[in-house]
């Protein structure tokens, strides 16, 4: 059945006759003989035979074979080489370093996600909050008692507990399927069906994604199908052929990663990996899949020079088969599991990436918006003295914005290969450092798109991400780091609570500029539109360590504006400059309104200002201000 290989192929226990055991199947078209091998038979080739078909899959019923054991399949090739190999669709492996494949019975988990499921099936992703926490699990939290890892159980009930208050929707996680070497953190993949065995077992798996869903919190993960590693137990020359990649290293070979490339024309490889992306919505109940780079994927001549690719049909640098691909996948998983997030790391400008397939576009819900990412923090990392000559760095990015449908990425990768942690690429002194980064959440909390977080940044750790060793959690002890992790937590209740922040996350009536050339004096400001014109709200930014006094800026609707978010403020760390809890409108025309605010901007700081436009609402605020005065 298309994309349902994961029913029957792989190692599926079973009682025949009686008798417990397994019924293995594998696709292995061109070798000469194929037997499985395991403790049961002493690892010997030819001792439980599988029989071959018409269709290059080798099957077979082994008694004795339990769920527990470990396998792995004996292939001679046609030259006569034997070789070893991990089964490419088991459920799970062994250990790493270990690499034999475990047979697995993923029947019998009572799931308690059915309301989650049905409430996700019927929103609107593009209206909805979505806000993404990213973890690596082997390094978010680690264990006091010599054990390396928590099990998925136990990270379950601790990230639940953690991300919750923070008010994030979602957790994202680094590839989970099997991967031999900690050092790829999950992105050289060897088991497309197997969630790693270093945090537990597969029942352990469903029962993070079950307690997440159970706590109103969605499970997002990386899945990696643009390229896998030359591990001999692994995919390459499988048979003792380039079955599952390309024969030519022009098309085959990765440069970057010294990694395999799928053949994607081929139709089994293509439904090898369709197969993976539908088992883990199936069968786990994953809220979504980040498909990694998805960018080389596209282009033949992704990281290559003249002569080292091959170009297409038509003579174009368009890798067409992997098109398709990624076409059929989106229309796969939406078309079974309405609701999901199926979200593409694409740093090209390739155009309907998160546009339907029906339409042209390659199908995704969202994109990765690459350029924000890097424009933000080029901006963000240039002392303040010479923001003024680069204003254009953060006020271009809304001229592509709706263009796709963005999530705006704060990710791993921002934090690794010498790149320093997000606070230790702020400019300043210690006190400008954190408020530069308060700002810059308070603008990717403001702005258009979905929001992605990875952890540590919510602590402002002050060290590279390091997957050999746990965050730095000592720091929420101290006042400046605490107050961003605070802050963090009111960004995303004001993102969730504030249809102004998140229902026009891609749609460009949600957004208009009041002004975005004020470069003297490094501020911007705009406007973000909810479900109805009078649900709105006014954000405004000033990116000196200079306070701005009686700054004027025209408004959309006359009222009282309630400052409703400070990043200045002093629960944050901030000098708690701002406007004693709101301002008025006045008439006169600025900025093409009618009225405008005068209000006093703090330094490097954001203001966040909500109209309240009822008559009674203005009385009673202007009451309460005139008393305190």
């Amino acid at each position: 059945m298309y994309a349902q290989n994961y029913k029957h192929l792989g190692a599926h226990p079973e009682i025949r006759d009686g008798v417990l055991g397994t019924h293995f199947a594998v696709w292995a078209p061109n070798a000469r003989e194929v037997s499985v091998i395991a403790d049961l038979n002493f690892w010997s080739h030819g001792q439980n035979w599988l029989q071959s078909s018409d269709d290059g899959v080798w099957r077979g019923f082994i008694p004795g074979i339990k769920p527990g054991d470990i396998y792995k399949y004996s292939l001679k090739t046609a030259s006569g080489l034997r070789l070893e190999k991990s089964d490419p669709y088991a459920f799970a492996a062994e250990l790493p370093p270990r690499t034999a494949s475990v047979v697995s019975d993923l029947s019998g988990f009572r799931w308690n996600d059915e309301k989650w499921i049905r409430q996700r099936e019927m929103k609107n992703i593009y209206e909805q909050p979505i806000s993404v926490y990213e973890v690596h699990l082997g390094s978010w939290r680690r264990p006091t008692d010599g054990r390396r890892y928590f099990n998925y159980r136990e990270l379950a009930v601790q990230l639940v507990e953690y991300v919750k208050p923070l008010g994030f929707t979602h957790v994202q996680l680094l590839p989970v399927t099997e991967h031999p070497f900690d050092g790829s953190w999950g992105y050289q993949t060897t088991g497309y069906f197997a969630p790693t065995s270093r945090f537990g077992s597969p029942h352990d798996f469903m029962f993070f994604v079950d307690y997440c869903h159970e706590h109103g919190l969605g499970v997002l993960m990386d899945w990696v199908p643009a390229h896998f590693p030359t591990d001999t137990h692994s995919l390459g020359n499988f048979d003792g052929t380039a079955l599952y990649e390309h024969a030519d290293p022009r098309k085959g070979f990765h440069p970057d990663w010294g990694t395999l490339i799928f053949n994607y024309g081929r139709t089994e490889v293509a439904d090898f990996l369709l197969s993976s992306a539908r088992f883990w919505m199936d069968i786990y109940h994953v809220d979504g899949l980040r498909v990694d780079a998805v960018a080389s994927m596209l282009y033949l001549d992704y990281s290559r020079k003249a002569g080292e690719w091959m170009p297409n049909m038509f003579g174009g640098r368009e890798n067409l088969e992997a098109i398709q691909f990624l076409k059929d996948l989106n229309v796969v998983i939406h078309q079974d599991f309405p609701g999901v997030l199926m979200v593409a790391e694409e740093s090209t400008s390739w155009g309907g990436v998160s546009r339907p397939v029906y339409t042209g576009g390659l199908g995704f819900g969202f994109k990765w918006d690459m350029g924000w990412m890097n424009d933000t923090l080029r901006y963000f990392r240039r002392d303040p003295i010479y923001r003024r000559h680069h204003q254009n760095e953060l006020s271009f990015r809304m001229v592509y914005a709706f263009t796709e449908n963005f999530m705006l990425p704060l990710s791993h990768d921002e934090v690794v290969h010498g790149k320093r942690s997000l606070i230790s690429q702020m400019p300043g002194d210690h006190w400008q450092q954190f408020a530069n980064l308060r700002v810059l959440y308070g603008y990717q909390f403001t702005t258009p798109g979905k929001k992605l977080l990875f952890m540590g940044g919510e602590i402002a750790q002050w060290t590279e991400w390091n997957h050999d060793a746990q965050l730095d959690w000592e720091l929420t002890k101290f006042q400046f780091h605490h107050g961003i992790q605070k802050l963090i937590a009111d960004l995303n209740q004001l993102y969730r609570s504030e249809s102004a922040l998140h229902y026009g996350d891609c749609d460009a009536e949600g957004f208009s500029w009041i002004s975005a050339d004020d470069y003297q004096n490094s501020v911007y400001s705009w406007v973000r539109y909810g479900s109805h014109p009078e649900n709105l709200l006014v954000i405004m930014m000033n990116l000196t360590p200079i306070p701005r006094h009686n700054y004027k800026v025209g408004v959309p609707l006359a009222g009282f504006y309630k400052e409703v978010l400070n990043t200045d403020s002093s629960i944050y760390g901030g000098s708690n400059v701002g406007n004693s809890g709101g301002v008025y409108s006045e008439i006169g025309q600025l900025h093409g309104h009618g009225q405008f605010i005068q209000v006093t901007l703090p330094p490097l700081g954001m203001i966040v200002l909500k109209p309240i436009t009822r008559p009674v609402a203005v009385l009673e605020a202007k009451a309460g201000k005139e008393a305190k005065d």
